[in-house]
């Protein structure tokens, strides 16, 4: 369990946390008046910890994570980081913008460096209803591949409503494409045993089939989830459905709503603790992953190994592929706009 002092407003403190190509890692610590918390480093804009409570008011963390800054140097399969350039998967490694052909580093996830492996520049503030940790990154032109000098910067906002709100802007000054997420692993369970108990709810008709279910790539269909063992549209027990699927879910959803606008797109609940996680989200997308990859090489901050189907991802995003997909939302940025987005993980009980 983590003990969190409630304080009479959101506070925000920084400690050294070590040193990555020479730049200084820093770990902060967001609480809010409550007594929410959540740990987060600027290497790789990492969730390292959210403390939120039981039904009984017990506060316990509810993301996979580490307990040091060389455990995550070590390899880690994305835990709490910031993915992009593009999030999920591009065919091939390869995109054409404006009759240009661009070869990138790596098909998946941003790159072999990605800016999940990058340390952020950040500053702190805080006021009588939030405390912010405000993250910024220069991606320049031709980084793994990808056209621009790209500038980002990534508010996470921890409010007294006990939302944990990531504010995504960029801009950048050539033609480029861009796709960010979070890929946070919740496990309401304190991260002691597998979701497979946990219950989600999912706000989408629709879903992006792939070519192939284990490795593929999205076919560019978008199709209705009936008769699908993917449908998420009723509240479901995550370990009921893998009869069908035993690999679990690692499926891009289409949310219902308008692109642009927060709506609630998924919920997460865990029986034994009561806790209940709502994602809110302003992007057309949402992959839903049950962590099939976990294999227990890593150790999280309780001491427990990360094994198969430990956390549930809601990577809040376009479709995979959309560089490639004319039926899909485009995720091309061009200079003189600017491109936002807004994800809430939002704590509850239920």
């Amino acid at each position: 369990m983590t003990a969190c002092t409630s304080p009479n407003k959101p506070t925000i403190t920084g400690e050294e946390w070590g040193m990555v190509d020479s730049k200084p890692v820093y770990l902060y610590t967001l609480i809010n008046s409550n007594g929410v918390s959540a740990k987060i480093t600027n290497y790789g804009c990492i969730v390292v910890e959210f403390n939120a409570p039981d039904k009984n008011g017990q506060i316990e963390n509810i993301v996979l994570g580490m307990a040091t800054l060389d455990d995550y140097l070590a390899g880690h399969p994305y835990f709490g980081s910031i993915v992009g350039r593009y999030a999920g998967s591009i065919a091939g490694a390869k995109f054409t913008l404006d009759d240009v052909e661009y070869t990138l580093s790596s098909g998946g996830h941003g790159g072999r460096v990605g800016f999940d492996k990058k340390v952020w520049d950040a500053t702190t503030s805080s006021d009588k209803q939030s405390a912010t940790l405000s993250l910024t990154y220069l991606s320049v032109d031709g980084e793994e591949g990808y056209p621009g000098n790209l500038s980002v910067k990534l508010d996470y906002v921890l409010t007294n409503d006990n939302e944990l709100q990531l504010h995504y802007t960029a801009t950048t000054d050539k033609p480029t494409v861009l796709n960010l997420t979070n890929h946070s692993y919740f496990n309401l369970a304190n991260c002691r045993e597998n979701v497979l108990g946990h219950q989600v709810i999912i706000y989408a008709d629709t879903y992006t089939p792939r070519s192939r279910i284990s490795t593929g790539g999205p076919t560019g269909e978008i199709a209705t989830l009936s008769g699908t063992p993917y449908d998420l549209r009723q509240w479901t027990v995550i370990g009921d459905r893998f009869d069908e699927l035993p690999n679990g879910f690692d499926h891009c959803y289409t949310i219902n709503g308008t692109p642009g606008n927060p709506v609630l797109a998924a919920e997460l609940y865990e029986p034994k603790s009561g806790r209940l996680l709502q994602t809110y989200s302003t992007e057309p997308g949402l992959q839903f992953y049950t962590g099939s990859f976990l294999n227990g090489r890593n150790i999280n901050a309780q001491g427990v190994p990360i094994t198969q189907f430990m956390g549930a991802c809601f990577e809040t995003q376009h479709y995979s592929d959309s560089p490639n997909q004319p039926n899909f939302p485009s995720t091309v940025l061009r200079p003189g706009e600017t491109y936002t987005q807004l994800t809430i993980f939002k704590l509850g009980i239920k």
